[in-house]
């Protein structure tokens, strides 16, 4: 890749535990390194990052369901930057309920949040990166879609979309020198767990075979490799990060 060691990263749901571990992995990696924290609404710690490193990344709006903003955020970045290394698709929500029951908009803004985003990102960067002959795209996943549990078939169903959307989109782009990769994670102590009952978060730990949840960073590290020069011949993987669950 070009300019590995000043790269350009766009990090979708940059405002989020995992958004913001990922960003830090990024910021940490080299001094050189710009990351732009997309974000649909809630910034408050996206904007905390901002102010940390000033100099190093930059919040900028982004409904990654809405085609209209990538292609206002795309050419913003290039103007600034003239290319786009790293693109990580971690924007996503639950809205979890049995299917005999579940409303079409819960199905229909799952599917939108977190399959839709994927490849309106993915085509929104793939131009630059296709005439930079570089570029990596790591998609977050879940284990959701290797493993679907019982009142998630919107987000099981959006999750394993990913995983394929990211299988065929690399053996597309492989000749180019992208990489397209997927990162499936388990139980990660974020803000989604953390709403759980003390009951429920027992019970979901006891399924771990390590016995605890992962950490961002943990996850973080997974992202940063994937994107990393040594990751270089590594394309279509589909990388879990679930404490031994699957």
């Amino acid at each position: 890749m070009a300019g590995m060691s000043s790269r350009i990263i766009l990090i979708t749901g940059a405002n989020g535990g995992l958004g913001q571990a990922i960003a830090r992995s990024f910021i940490a990696e080299s001094a050189e390194n710009f990351v732009f924290l997309g974000v649909r609404s809630n910034r408050e710690h996206a904007d905390g990052l901002e102010r940390e490193f000033p100099t190093q990344c930059h919040c900028i709006t982004l409904d990654v369901t809405q085609p209209g903003d990538w292609s206002q955020a795309l050419p913003m970045i290039l103007a600034e930057h003239q290319r786009i290394d790293v693109l990580v698709n971690n924007a996503g929500h639950h809205s979890d309920g049995l299917l005999a029951t579940m409303t079409p908009v819960a199905w229909e803004s799952v599917i939108a949040s977190n399959l839709n985003a994927v490849f309106h990102g993915c085509q929104a960067v793939l131009p630059t990166m296709i005439s930079q002959r570089s570029g990596r795209l790591v998609n977050i996943a879940s284990l959701s879609a290797l493993l679907a549990p019982a009142g998630q078939t919107n987000y099981a169903a959006a999750k394993a979309g990913v995983v394929a959307l990211t299988q065929s989109l690399a053996k597309e782009v492989a000749r180019i020198g992208i990489t397209v990769n997927a990162i499936c994670p388990g139980y990660i102590d974020t803000e989604a767990l953390r709403a759980m009952g003390d009951e429920e978060r027992k019970g979901a730990q006891s399924r771990v075979p390590m016995r605890r949840f992962g950490k961002p960073e943990e996850v973080a590290a997974a992202v940063k490799f994937l994107a990393s020069r040594e990751a270089s011949y590594i394309t279509g993987a589909v990388l879990k990060v679930d404490g031994g669950i699957f």
